[in-house]
């Protein structure tokens, strides 16, 4: 109880040299390449997800929207991965930097917004003002249309790391409480064991869905930029 709430967050260091690299790169070898005609069922069973999220992801775009197909699904399976590995005990969370998180949405908004200015120029500018839209309001618009756009990273890298944040300060909670609890009423700290329980469960849905629901975003901004 003594162990501060947020150590969980800090970059695991071993020998003065940062292990964030090794940690970001470990996800990839979950996922190894089938050479076998017949694969077996891990292998099955990922390529069978990674079919619906694709079909059901990309079926919105045009060719050129499409073009990022291999980029999306790396996407996910990448943040998908890192945030289940960061539920094991004694593990780090990339996925909880701030900082990490603007990395990623930052050049992918970046990417889908000059596609479309290279694209689709006056669709891009209409963006910033809606049609029939006050003489008056002219400027106000522009300036609020503007500030939204550049926002939209920022949101993406805010929502992933409050939500994978908040739950594992929960499960830290929840965890310390049960430890406390059992050596003064065993019946209250079967209850808050339980729901530990649970909310490790909820965890793991919400590891994929945020990954899903921050590969989608992504899709939809490029949606509007091809």
């Amino acid at each position: 109880m003594n162990e501060n709430l947020f150590t969980s967050f800090i970059t695991p260091v071993i020998l003065g040299l940062p292990l964030v690299t090794l940690i970001v790169l470990f996800p990839s070898l979950l996922f190894p390449t089938s050479n076998r005609l017949v694969s077996n069922r891990f292998v099955t069973l990922q390529q069978w997800m990674l079919q619906l999220v694709s079909k059901q992801m990309m079926s919105i775009h045009n060719s050129k929207g499409q073009t990022w197909t291999l980029m999306l699904m790396s996407l996910i399976l990448f943040i998908g991965s890192t945030n289940l590995l960061g539920l094991l005990p004694h593990s780090f969370t990339p996925t909880t930097q701030l900082s990490m998180n603007l990395g990623m949405a930052i050049p992918l908004w970046a990417g889908a917004v000059i596609t479309g200015f290279r694209n689709k120029t006056k669709a891009s500018l209409a963006h910033f003002l809606p049609q029939g839209t006050p003489t008056p309001l002219i400027p106000m618009l522009v300036i609020i249309e503007t500030i939204s756009l550049f926002i939209q990273p920022m949101a993406l890298a805010v929502r992933l790391t409050a939500n994978i944040t908040a739950g594992h300060l929960l499960i830290h909670l929840i965890g310390g409480a049960t430890l406390a609890l059992m050596s003064i009423s065993t019946t209250t700290a079967l209850v808050t064991f339980t729901i530990l329980i649970l909310l490790t469960i909820l965890e793991f849905a919400v590891a994929m869905i945020q990954a899903y629901v921050f590969t989608l975003l992504v899709s939809l901004y490029l949606h509007d930029n091809t």
